[in-house]
């Protein structure tokens, strides 16, 4: 699991977990990581996890947020990356990458990125059994496969176009506005808002920072456009 090691002139004052889907830094006390410091806004960053991606954001704090000496509004974070929060410091450590069948990265961070595939077989073994297959578990059953999925889109100008959602990550919305994922899971699938001040409306309902999983026929609006969630068989 990747974590966040916090340090002030170089003395380390804790480490903090990846294992929210959002975590928010900033001087109140309601933050995930407070830093009392008049130099830290209220609310000064965000970092979203998705999967083994993270990703950092600046909440147009006062004084800004450097990585490696860089300003920035939203950052991929890269294993070993410094950042910066007036005179405190947060180094990202990324985790061990857990094994994926087919894993997509989300191409509004990643533009380019070419499609990432890890694929291991297991021959089943057969005849009677030897030395070397004596006692030797068989292979776990293969997880379980999820219908597929689409969005139609039901106003705007491209009202009726229907998106299929065959990535495990695919981002809607619109940059710098209102940005959300839909992941694709083992055990259905899941939106989570990424990016704005409005969060991402389900069935008349505002969703809260966590991910919130998709029913058949859902009705989602995203930046002012809605489309219909549903499943294929």
């Amino acid at each position: 699991m990747a974590k966040l090691i916090l340090s002030m002139d170089g003395l380390v004052l804790k480490e903090i977990a990846l294992n929210k889907e959002r975590l928010t830094i900033g001087r109140k006390p309601h933050n995930d990581i407070q830093i009392d410091n008049l130099a830290i806004s209220g609310e000064h960053a965000v970092v979203v996890t998705i999967l083994n991606d993270s990703f950092l954001e600046d909440l147009n704090s006062t004084n800004g947020t450097l990585v490696n000496g860089q300003p920035i509004k939203k950052h991929i974070l890269r294993n070993n990356d410094i950042v910066e929060l007036g005179k405190y410091r947060l180094k990202y450590m990324a985790g061990e990458a857990e094994p994926s069948g087919d894993f997509e990265k989300a191409q509004a961070f990643r533009p380019g990125m070419a499609k990432l595939a890890s694929e291991m077989e297991l021959a089943p073994t057969s005849g009677s059994p030897t030395r070397s297959n004596i006692g030797v578990p068989p292979p776990p059953p293969p997880a379980p496969t999820i219908p597929g999925a689409a969005i139609q889109l039901l106003n705007g100008p491209n009202a009726g176009k229907e998106l299929e959602l065959t990535k495990t990550l695919t981002t809607l919305g619109k940059p710098g506005l209102q940005v959300a994922v839909i992941a694709r899971r083992p055990h259905g699938y899941f939106i989570t808002h990424v990016e704005g001040k409005q969060f991402p409306v389900v069935n008349g309902q505002a969703l809260d920072a966590q991910a919130h999983p998709l029913g058949d026929h859902d009705i989602v609006e995203i930046a002012g456009i809605k489309m219909e969630f549903f499943l294929k068989a």
